[in-house]
């Protein structure tokens, strides 16, 4: 499965926690992230293989909506920060529009993301 990993600046840090806490379900799966939020967890998730698209605001956000168009994504992690006005929540919107629209599994906070760390894990077992 491909996961699309997202995260917006104020939350990259506990997002890269989140994703070494769940590092041995990721290396199981082919993972694409916008330039920052991929660079800061292959930084602390050295054996992990993600792919990168640009930064969010420069057109990262807009890559992964059409990955998800395309059928090459599987589910979102995309950890928006709801209390930081942003430039480019258009795009934010559209990748929750385009999850919704293809069906795809999308967390936008940790609890969900949980949940389909769990999914992952299981899909992989199979």
């Amino acid at each position: 499965m491909k996961i699309a990993l997202i995260a917006h600046d104020r939350l990259k840090p506990a997002f890269v926690v989140w994703v070494r806490k769940h590092e041995a379900v990721f290396a199981q799966h082919r993972m694409v992230a916008t330039g920052t939020t991929g660079t800061q967890i292959k930084l602390a998730c050295p054996t992990l293989d993600i792919a990168l698209v640009k930064s969010g605001p420069l057109g990262g956000d807009q890559q992964i909506g059409a990955m998800i168009a395309d059928g090459t994504v599987d589910a979102v992690i995309f950890m928006a920060d709801p209390l930081t006005p942003m430039p480019h929540d258009v795009d934010v919107k559209a990748l929750v529009r385009l999850s919704t629209l293809y069906n795809i599994p999308m967390a936008c906070n940790e609890a969900t993301a949980d949940l389909i760390a769990g999914w992952l894990a299981r899909m992989a077992s199979h």
